[in-house]
């Protein structure tokens, strides 16, 4: 990641902040609450974790998780929680922690989900102790309804002093889009919820990227607007594009880099995928597609979708080949240029990585 300070996002910022600041002074009788969304690449994890860097005084505790890239198991934000911690002094039942923290040594025997859910809460709180904390939920829309219903219940748990901070794709792209679509009207009729949506840069914000990234020399109006175009404004694809080009002179940002091309196989004047009007993608090609705009290696988008590395491989080489992209990073620069993006995987997502292929 290139060192570009959070362009565009400085309110947004200074709103996190502020919500900090009330868990800190001790105002709320239950955890503050943002959401952060938008869509792949509009940055929602980098200004969660710009946003936690800043935070005046520094979190006590900070207990972060995510959904696993491979097949959602229930309880994974926990999981991932309270993997490499130390469990055996927490005051709860070691069998229902192992279910929790997804041990191979977990019992057969099972909770009765609402007991499970009650011990969750209960083992959150307790990692919390008399705080102030903040809980990191990242890609809330690949949870498991177990997870989600676990965020749910601490984003109105009484007496827990925190900051629940959720970055989340609209519930349209998740993998339970009716549930998930429920607990964020859950968090955002929290009292004083911080909602913030992230959309693409705007012009002047890529030309003082371009300004930061070349010591400070005014960019080019030209250059700038043809590399906001090129991108979308998405700032995944900008760092991208930028870091493919960290020595050069701006000027060669959007330059072909490959040789001349015969008369036969000439490409348009700005080098680039085809239009996307050309492009007829399958289903499965346009999940990886998507995948690779998340910036998933092909080991990850195997377990994501259930599927081998070696399909995944030559999926991606169909996708550079109807795209005319010359390399996977400029495929997901096509798809965001396009605003192309596909419904992510449900069935993929939830099978076993060795029962499907396609």
């Amino acid at each position: 990641m290139l060192p570009v300070s959070m362009v565009g996002r400085v309110g947004e910022l200074a709103e996190l902040g502020r919500a900090w600041s009330t868990v800190v002074d001790g105002h709320r009788r239950s955890p503050a609450v943002a959401v952060v969304t938008g869509g792949a690449g509009v940055g929602k994890s980098l200004l969660v974790a710009a946003a936690l860097d800043g935070f005046t005084p520094r979190p006590d505790v900070v207990l972060s998780g995510a959904a696993r890239v491979h097949s959602p198991a229930p309880y994974d934000w926990l999981a991932a929680v309270l993997s490499g911690r130390d469990t055996s002094r927490l005051d709860l039942p070691a069998d229902a922690l192992a279910w929790l923290a997804q041990q191979p040594t977990a019992p057969r025997e099972r909770y009765a989900p609402g007991t499970l859910l009650r011990l969750a809460v209960r083992t959150v709180r307790t990692l919390v102790g008399t705080g102030p904390a903040v809980l990191v939920v990242e890609d809330l829309h690949a949870l498991d309804p177990a997870s989600l219903n676990l965020i749910g219940e601490l984003a109105t748990a009484d007496g827990l002093p925190a900051l629940l901070m959720v970055a989340t794709r609209p519930a349209a792209h998740a993998v339970a889009p009716a549930l998930t679509g429920r607990i964020l009207a859950r968090l955002c009729g929290v009292r004083g919820v911080v909602r913030q949506h992230l959309g693409p840069l705007r012009p002047a914000e890529v030309a003082e990227v371009l300004e930061q990234v070349y010591a400070g020399s005014a960019a080019d109006a030209r250059l700038v607007h043809r590399v906001w175009q090129h991108t979308g404004g998405n700032p995944y694809a900008l760092t991208e594009l930028l870091a493919a080009h960290t020595d050069d002179d701006p000027g060669t940002l959007l330059a072909p880099t490959d040789p001349a091309p015969s008369p036969a196989t000439a490409a348009p004047a700005v080098p680039g995928p085809r239009v996307a009007a050309a492009v007829e993608l399958t289903g499965r090609e346009a999940e990886v597609l998507d995948c690779l705009v998340a910036g998933m290696s092909n080991k990850q988008v195997a377990r994501a979708l259930g599927i081998s590395v070696r399909t995944v491989t030559v999926h991606v080489s169909n996708l550079l080949r109807k795209t005319g992209a010359a390399s996977r990073t400029e495929a997901a620069l096509w798809a965001v240029r396009q605003q192309f993006t596909a419904t992510p995987p449900t069935a993929g997502l939830a099978a076993p990585a060795a029962s499907r292929d396609g």
